[in-house]
Order: structure tokens, then C-alpha cells, then sequence
């Protein structure tokens, strides 16, 4: 079973992880952590560092630290974050082969290989995990981002046995109902109470476009490095016809390889290609 989800020490710092609290789990005191929970703590304020758009800091902070996993691990990450990608990439293989069980390992692993397009890989790293709820949340994702609801209800509904109220669970849960439509949008809504960002995607889906603006410049005045509100600004100003352009630099100079930048230059080439071809036809 995950230990983060245990009533206990963690579970204030990887709540506030995952509602998107970065700066408050940076400055959680872990001085006082016990010996068994000091690493996964170190891991969440590193990861919440690289969220935060500090991955260089990170990438100094465990220099030679390569020899454990867990570290390892956040470095490909962090590697990853700002444009390593092939380092990042051959070190999560690397690490998938001698450390698979380990769950850092998992979790950045899979996220990383699922942000290099290796969705399967990434299943099949991230379906050794032992009661990893954030393990599960991850397998959601990634169905979703496959276009399998199915598999990402299913998901949810098998976790839901084990976990019961989980916070993870419940945002996991909100994502599906994203998803799913209809009266879903409004109960994911709520469940994204402490979350503007998430709250914000609930708002577009509601078509309230000026309270989803509302929700992202609350989280970007909170949080001017806040990768996913920028993207998910950017959505917001086509929307709403506005020229996205100032906002996309932003997001480029912050984060070039987030997944909302690499699929639409993957688009773009598509379309290009296929612009190409027409243009043959018809010359």
C-alpha cells in the first residue's frame, strides 16, 4: 500500500502536492520527519521544485546523488523538464530495468516516458506498483490521453474498492467525469474546490469562460511559474478569440517540452504534410 496515503506524517505535504500547492510544499519543515519518511518528503518538495519551474535548481541539488533510485529518478525528470529529453529518456530505462519496484521509480518513471510518447512503456512500469494510488491516477491519465474512458473508469472504479475517499481517488475520479459529460462537469466542479486550475478546466467544460479566467489568473498571481495555468490559458484565449501568442511564448520559455507544446508541433507537421500533398493535387 502507499505510504504517502497513510494517516500520517506525509499526508498534509502530498495533499498540498496535488492540489497544486507547490510553494507550501517547498516550505514544509521536514526537519522533523522520521528517518522512514524523510527521502519520499525530500522527493515531493524536489518535484514540487520542478512544478514550480526550479528544475535547474533540482538538477544541482542531486548532483552524485545518481546511486539512489528515488533521486535518480527525480534528475531524469528534471532532465526532462528542460529539454534533456534523450538523457532523461535513457535514464528511466535505465532505472526501469534495475529499480522497477521501486515507486519513485513508477511514478516519475511513467511520467516521463509518457511525455516521450511511450505510453506502453509507461503502463508497464507503472502497473508494478503495490497500492500506489498515485500510480493508479497516472494509468487514468494516460488511458484518457488514449482515448480510453473505459479503461480509465475502470480504473478508478477498481481503486475505488481499496482507497475508499482518497483525495487522489476523487480528483482521478473528477478527471473520468470530465470526460464523461453532462452532470459530471458540475460534480467534478466541486471536487476541484482548492484546485483553480482543475476548477478552471471544470468552468470551460460549464462554458463559464470569465470564471475560468478568473480561476487561472488566480493561480497565476499566486504562482507566475504555474506550468499548467499558462496551458491551460492559452486553451482559454482561443476560446475566447483572443491572440494566444504572448501567452504561448511564455509557456515555451517556462516549460518546451509540455505535452500541450509537443502535440501541437506534432499536429502542425501533420497538417503541413498533408497541406503538402493537397497542394500537389491540385497544382
Amino acid at each position: 500500500m502507499d505510504p504517502l496515503y497513510a494517516e500520517g506524517e506525509l499526508l498534509s505535504i502530498h495533499n498540498a502536492f496535488h492540489q497544486g500547492q507547490y510553494q507550501k510544499v517547498i516550505e514544509f519543515d521536514t526537519s522533523a520527519l522520521s528517518t522512514e519518511n524523510a527521502l519520499p518528503g525530500r522527493v515531493l518538495q524536489l518535484r514540487a521544485q520542478i512544478a514550480n519551474g526550479e528544475a535547474e535548481v533540482v538538477l544541482a541539488d542531486v548532483e552524485g546523488e545518481d546511486e539512489v533510485p528515488d533521486l535518480a529518478a527525480v534528475k531524469a525528470l528534471a532532465q526532462y523538464t528542460t529539454g534533456n529529453t534523450s538523457d532523461a529518456v535513457r535514464e528511466v530505462e535505465k532505472l526501469s530495468t534495475a529499480s522497477s519496484e521501486n515507486m519513485t521509480v513508477q511514478i516519475l518513471g511513467g511520467t516521463v516516458l509518457q511525455a516521450a510518447g511511450k505510453s506502453e512503456e509507461a503502463l508497464a512500469l507503472l502497473t508494478k506498483h503495490q497500492g500506489s494510488l498515485e500510480a493508479v491516477a497516472l494509468i487514468v491519465q494516460i488511458h484518457l490521453q488514449q482515448n480510453r474512458t473505459d479503461l480509465a473508469l475502470k480504473e478508478v472504479q477498481a481503486a475505488r474498492k481499496w482507497a475508499q475517499d482518497s483525495l487522489l481517488v476523487n480528483i482521478a475520479e473528477s478527471w473520468v467525469g470530465l470526460r464523461l459529460g453532462g452532470e459530471k462537469y458540475q460534480q467534478a466542479f466541486y471536487e476541484f474546490e482548492e484546485m483553480p486550475v482543475c476548477q478552471a478546466v471544470a468552468e470551460i467544460h460549464l462554458g463559464r469562460l470569465p470564471e475560468a479566467e478568473a480561476a487561472l489568473q488566480q493561480a497565476i498571481q499566486k504562482n507566475p511559474n504555474n506550468i499548467e495555468a499558462i496551458s491551460n490559458s492559452v486553451v482559454l484565449a482561443v476560446l475566447s478569440a483572443r491572440d494566444p501568442k504572448d501567452i504561448m511564448d511564455s509557456l515555451r520559455s517556462k516549460s518546451p517540452q509540455h505535452p500541450f507544446l509537443t502535440d501541437l508541433e506534432e499536429k502542425s507537421a501533420l497538417f503541413d504534410q498533408a497541406a503538402a500533398k493537397y497542394s500537389k493535387v491540385t497544382a
